[in-house]
């Protein structure tokens, strides 16, 4: 879901930047210079710009405003928001700054401070396409779909060619499984947006998903084409076309992903009736005795650490790994992990020989095709007689081939491929049941909850 910020605009934008023969800049020529800047995307030089109108004029409210915006967007939302609170004390009827302080607040899942602040927006004149488009986005993370709907429509009544609303359009109806609306609205999208990430992958999917593979392949390619160092593209076609397959998402793939992702991961999860970090405590709970506190345990994939809480109680130490910074800082201001380090799985668990107790991995492994070189790092990263516990997506016996790489991604596992990667890295006592992980266009996403033990004498309690 696309949420949209309010225009970065200095009050003397119209006016021609003139920069003194000393150099030296008034506070307009600067703002219309950080504005610039700003819009250009050189975030850290509009910021110290900013700033230096901050302290040059501490009740500057467009400074304040903008720094805020920026402080958001280079990933410090704390300091955002309390930026844009600040321009608003000083200018308390500014609608931008409340459709900004919203949309910070709803990055950060303040759900109903993010709707308060943009009624407010309203009530200072606000009826902008931004604000629409924000509330569709809004009331869709609530679960509000119909709301959403209505919200999204209003956006297009202000602005019919409004790419980021046909895109949210397209995901939601896609979403509803609603696929030929999908395609239409992310067509429209790329009609007036024809470079739109979002709206480009929907269609692609909504044409996948139709069994229109040629239509899909073509815009992957082309998006390739256009863009030749994307890992998104290169990693869709190869899902849609079943060409060049790789063993595992690269690394470039999974950071691209999930660094964009973070914000708004466990909202979205949420959502989606995410079950895996639940079910995984169920598992470690059935084959362990009650937590101390006294084991050394590996969140394989952490992510913003929503395994953390599970996991914590058995820990005497607590590390997460993962290859996006932007889920590890999420998952550091949880305060649960001893440590949190960004690392390429595999290779991070083959330098860890008899280190953990306990490996958890919630919907890691989805993004490995090849299971046996990360199960058999894993198994010498365990203590013998140490515990793993995992999810990934279930492929029916049926299928052609032991992993399947999917539309949406992730790869999904059959029963027996997975059986046999544990087994020949060493682990026994596997156990393997079915349970649906989450919702996906509202339908369950079926799973194996798998969990298995190194052989060797117990290094912890058991059942």
């Amino acid at each position: 879901m696309q949420a949209s910020a309010a225009t970065v605009d200095s009050a003397s934008e119209d006016v021609e930047l003139q920069i003194p023969e000393d150099g030296q800049l008034g506070l307009d020529e600067a703002m219309v210079l950080a504005s610039r800047l700003h819009r250009l995307g050189e975030l850290q030089a509009a910021l110290e710009l900013y700033e230096r109108v901050i302290a040059a004029a501490p009740e500057h409210a467009d400074a304040m405003h903008f720094s805020g915006i920026a402080h958001h967007q280079l990933g410090d939302s704390a300091r955002g928001l309390e930026m844009i609170e600040r321009s608003i004390v000083a200018a308390p009827d500014n609608p931008a700054a409340h459709l900004n302080r919203g949309n910070v607040l709803l990055s950060l899942a303040r759900f109903d401070d993010a709707h308060a602040a943009y009624i407010r927006a309203a009530e200072c004149g606000c009826n902008t396409v931004e604000l629409n488009n924000n509330l569709g986005v809004l009331n869709r993370a609530l679960g509000r779909t119909e709301e959403a709907l209505e919200h999204y429509r209003r956006a297009l009544l202000v602005d019919p060619d409004y790419a980021d609303t046909h895109s949210n359009l397209a995901g939601l109806y896609s979403a509803c499984g609603r696929i030929e609306d999908a395609v239409r609205h992310g067509c429209l999208a790329l009609v007036s947006q024809p470079y739109h990430p979002a709206a480009r992958k929907l269609v692609a999917m909504g044409y996948h998903t139709l069994g229109r593979l040629d239509e899909a392949a073509q815009i992957y390619r082309e998006w390739l084409a256009e863009e030749p160092d994307n890992p998104l593209p290169r990693h869709y076609l190869a899902a849609c076309t079943g060409v060049d397959v790789p063993a595992r998402a690269t690394d470039a793939y999974v950071q691209a992903t999930f660094d964009g992702f973070a914000g708004s991961f466990d909202a979205k999860l949420a959502k989606l009736t995410y079950r895996a970090p639940e079910l995984i405590a169920q598992a470690i709970g059935r084959r362990m005795d009650a937590p101390d506190q006294s084991l050394d345990v590996l969140d394989i994939g952490c992510g913003t650490g929503l395994c953390g809480p599970y996991l914590r109680p058995y820990a005497k130490t607590l590390c997460g790994v993962d290859l996006s910074a932007n889920m590890l800082a999420k998952a550091e201001a949880r305060g649960l992990y001893d440590a949190l380090v960004q690392a390429e799985l595999t290779d991070f668990l083959a330098g860890k020989h008899d280190a953990y107790d306990l490996l958890a991995s919630a919907d890691t492994f989805c993004y490995f095709g090849d299971l046996h070189g990360v199960i058999a790092a894993a198994h010498g990263a365990l203590r013998p007689g140490g515990l793993i516990a995992f999810t990934v997506e279930a492929s029916p016996d049926t299928a052609a081939t032991p992993f399947t790489l999917h539309p949406h991604g992730r790869y999904s596992h059959q029963r027996e491929y997975v059986q046999r990667a544990l087994a020949s890295a060493g682990f026994t006592r596997i156990d393997m049941q079915a349970e649906p992980l989450r919702n996906e266009s509202g339908r369950p996403v079926q799973g194996w909850l798998v969990s298995a033990h190194r052989a060797g004498d117990n290094a912890m309690p058991q059942r």
